[in-house]
């Protein structure tokens, strides 16, 4: 027992003494139970809407004014018609158009009854159901506040219109994070455990011996990866469109041209992590660790970000598939053109020439 006991102890040791061991063993869970806790939530927060008021009125404005202050929804911009709505949800920030009947005010002290019509934007089924009742909570409340007891039979009527997908169907919202899901895990993790893997062997200094060049042979290794997961995307597009009903109402042209730009982001990415990579097991848990959870927690794929804290939210600004998720809505569900997809577009070119950057500098420092 003492020669076990000792045996123990020197594994205690060598596990102290390993610093990766300890992160995963302690590091991981706590990382895992902030990230859950803080994310996994139903609660609203922080949604950007649009207002249409033809007739500003006490009664309009301070409808306005009790949205704001229950902390669910922040104004951020007034239209002046309602056809600006679609551009507005097509900038992607706008998650709700509230439009007040003309003459509200007069036709409430008049009549008894007005109207009043929310358009939400329903790509995210699940979100635009929580806006449409969280929206009709705060003006039922207003309006037992202006009565000054139970709201009377009539009174402010909410019509909602759910955009860009009607039937509240869910398959609307997990075919785009699907899609950014497995092109990032396809094409980084594959990218990064083909390259370690190479290191491994022992056979990439039997490549870069050869005639070939080191950007040769990274691109040799990379470019079946880009085919390959140019034909899953293609493939998730014809399988959403044709099995599951989910439309292409902007261009094809477009689409395709954004997801490519989306697998050389993984590409590059994997190149990256391939570089610090000295074995495939290596490569993989970082892939898993660094590209999985983030892509479904923090991208805005399952859970709405406006909903998370404020750190985790600057947190999933670094997040690719989020811009790319935004970008194959609006191409997909909502019609946009690149005017309304620039900036995301932009945001995935200064991601690739970062990565790349770093990949070139980290394996010429292993080169050598």
């Amino acid at each position: 027992m003492k020669r076990f006991f000792a045996f123990v102890k020197k594994e205690f040791f060598h596990i102290f003494r390993d610093f990766r061991t300890l992160l995963i063993l302690f590091g991981m869970p706590i990382v895992q139970i902030l990230l859950f806790g803080y994310v996994i939530t139903t609660d609203l927060k922080d949604v950007q809407i649009a207002i249409y008021d033809p007739t500003p009125s006490e009664v309009t404005q301070g409808l306005v004014h009790k949205l704001e202050s229950s902390g669910y929804f922040i104004v951020d911009q007034y239209l002046s018609s309602p056809d600006e709505a679609e551009s507005a949800f097509k900038t992607g920030d706008i998650r709700e158009v509230i439009i007040f009947e003309a003459g509200l005010a007069e036709k409430l002290q008049r009549d008894g009854k007005g109207d009043i019509q929310l358009l939400i934007d329903a790509s995210d089924p699940n979100m635009g159901n929580l806006i449409n009742q969280y929206t009709r909570g705060t003006i039922l409340k207003y309006q037992q506040q202006i009565n000054e007891g139970p709201a009377v039979s009539g009174g402010i009527e909410v019509e909602s219109r759910m955009m860009f997908n009607t039937g509240l169907d869910s398959v609307y919202m997990f075919v785009p994070g699907t899609m950014a899901l497995i092109l990032m895990l396809i094409s980084a993790m594959m990218t990064s455990i083909s390259i370690a893997r190479e290191k491994e062997m022992g056979t990439m200094e039997v490549l870069l011996v050869s005639p070939l060049r080191p950007l040769q042979i990274i691109l040799g290794k990379v470019t079946p990866y880009v085919a390959l997961s140019f034909i899953n995307a293609v493939t998730i597009i014809i399988l959403g469109n044709t099995v599951f009903g989910v439309p292409v109402k902007g261009s094809l042209l477009l689409l395709m041209a954004e997801s490519l730009l989306f697998i050389l982001l993984a590409l590059s990415l994997g190149i990256l992590i391939s570089t610090v990579s000295k074995t495939q097991q290596v490569a993989m848990f970082i892939s898993l660790f660094a590209l999985m959870l983030p892509t479904i927690l923090l991208s805005g794929f399952i859970f709405p970000i406006e909903s998370m804290p404020e750190i985790l939210q600057w947190l999933s600004v670094l997040m690719p598939p989020r811009w790319f998720i935004v970008i194959i809505k609006n191409i997909m569900l909502k019609g946009a053109g690149m005017p309304f997809v620039w900036k995301e577009t932009l945001i995935l070119l200064a991601m690739i020439t970062f990565f790349i950057v770093m990949s070139v500098r980290k394996f010429k420092v292993r080169l050598e």
